[in-house]
């Protein structure tokens, strides 16, 4: 059973039966049902044409789930008009359904769910156990996703921006469970990238392949975080490193620069030093600044701090940190590290205790106690 052909063909065939006359909600749950009844049925007798098979199955689920409800008129209209199976339609409405499942009216919680199970096509079990959460918990944040949008007219305008935002909150999420998040993530950015010749969608699948290319170096063999200077270069995937390169350089080449762009170069600066001592940090201050006015972003601001305390020493690191507001998450951890560079190894022994009781989950915690009790024994500093 090809799973990832199943699931690149669910957007398809959704937007079908939406075309067809199906609201929304209904459609989707019929989809899924189709592609359980695939599951089931393509090991044994699998069809001549998938996306046919899927169609027609999810439309009889969906029929059948209408002729229930014998009160509503429009439905049964449809039940009268079913069509007669023979070829898809070779219309795509897969942009139409990013927009739908990272509509404005929706949590950014909720739109990452939708856009998971409708465009993705996992189940509500994985997403639950990829989010750590109930499955009963995910299923009715679904369902009340479905109902928000389910007066939207489908082919109404979307904003990239947002579900650009939405497929980035899933990479982040990295792996857990049975589903690898930041692989579907980028899934799902290729196949955005297909329907829409957008300098931004092309950035923010730059950035997740670069960043995806050192995810091999990231944890160590006891589970610990890796700081990108400590890091193994040899396990970086330059084959993923190569290809987010070109893809950035074919966005910057149209002249509109975006938030993603800018993250992508300065990590494609990062992924071209051989060496971290060979990292190219006054380039790097520079995006930063093209991405601070971006963005108007105290975080980005942060990670200036840092670039600039590398590029123009720690003691302008810290003077670009002082003007941040000091409740931001890692400025203490920031703050630890730049007076670690100056030399006081006491005032950054301290902060490093503050930082790890302020870290927001357990791997940084741990990295940052470690931090603390390497400088106590008066070790080398790491990054």
């Amino acid at each position: 059973m090809d799973e990832a052909l199943l699931r690149s063909l669910t957007p398809g065939v959704l937007g079908i039966l939406v075309r067809r006359g199906a609201d929304f909600a209904a459609a989707e749950d019929a989809v899924q049902d189709a592609l359980v009844e695939a599951v089931r049925v393509w090991p044994a007798d699998p069809p001549r044409d998938p996306k046919g098979w899927l169609v027609t199955a999810a439309w009889r689920k969906f029929l059948d789930a209408t002729r229930a409800e014998t009160a509503r008129k429009r439905r049964e209209d449809l039940v009268d008009a079913e069509p007669e199976p023979g070829p898809v339609p070779a219309a795509d409405d897969t942009l139409q359904l990013y927009f739908l499942c990272a509509h404005p009216l929706l949590t950014p919680s909720s739109a990452v769910a939708l856009t998971l199970r409708a465009v993705g096509g996992l189940t509500t079990r994985q997403i639950a156990q990829a989010y750590l959460v109930p499955e009963a918990t995910m299923a009715q944040r679904i369902s009340r996703a479905k109902k928000t949008v389910s007066d939207v007219q489908f082919d109404q305008p979307g904003d990239v921006a947002t579900v650009l935002r939405v497929l980035y909150l899933v990479f982040n999420e990295g792996y857990s469970g049975d589903v690898d998040l930041a692989a579907e993530a980028i899934r799902l950015t290729r196949q955005l990238a297909t329907t829409i010749d957008h300098p931004e969608v092309a950035g923010l699948l730059a950035l997740m392949l670069l960043h995806h290319a050192r995810r091999a170096s990231r944890i160590a063999s006891d589970g610990s975080l890796v700081a990108l200077a400590d890091q193994d270069r040899e396990k970086w995937d330059t084959r993923l490193i190569a290809e987010g390169v070109e893809i950035l350089q074919a966005a910057l080449a149209k002249d509109q620069l975006g938030e993603f762009q800018a993250q992508a170069a300065i990590a494609a600066l990062h992924a071209d030093a051989p060496r971290a001592e060979e990292t190219d940090w006054v380039q790097i201050v520079e995006w930063y600044d093209e991405l601070a006015a971006l963005t108007e972003s105290p975080v980005v601001r942060l990670n200036r701090a840092v670039a600039v305390g590398e590029a123009d020493g720690p003691r302008a690191g810290l003077k670009a940190l002082a003007e941040l507001d000091d409740s931001l998450p890692r400025y203490t951890a920031v703050a630890a590290y730049l007076h670690e560079r100056d030399g006081d190894l006491q005032t950054a022994a301290r902060l490093y205790v503050e930082a790890a009781e302020k870290a927001s989950n357990l791997a940084e915690r741990e990295y940052l106690t470690r931090q603390a009790a390497r400088i106590n024994r008066k070790s080398p500093p790491h990054p």
